[in-house]
């Protein structure tokens, strides 16, 4: 399990490459070949201190932002 300064480390890195409203691939399955795309509806946090996470739009529920990368 990563410990906090690496979660915060993670979250604070997505925050800066990534904003609110930006469009990115969402990856269920951790670098998978199928993905969909969604666009940005919060910050990063780290939710009950063991994952970073992130909303999207029309996606319920937070996501990993490790499964998030950008649109190429």
């Amino acid at each position: 399990m990563p410990s906090q300064k690496q979660l915060q480390k993670e979250v604070d890195n997505f925050n800066k490459k990534f904003k609110v409203g930006d469009v990115i691939r969402y990856y269920e399955i951790l670098n998978g070949a199928k993905f969909e795309v969604y666009k940005i509806k919060s910050e990063a946090f780290i939710l009950s201190g063991h994952t970073a996470c992130v909303f999207l739009e029309n996606k319920s529920g937070c996501v990993a932002c490790s499964h998030c990368k950008p649109i190429l």
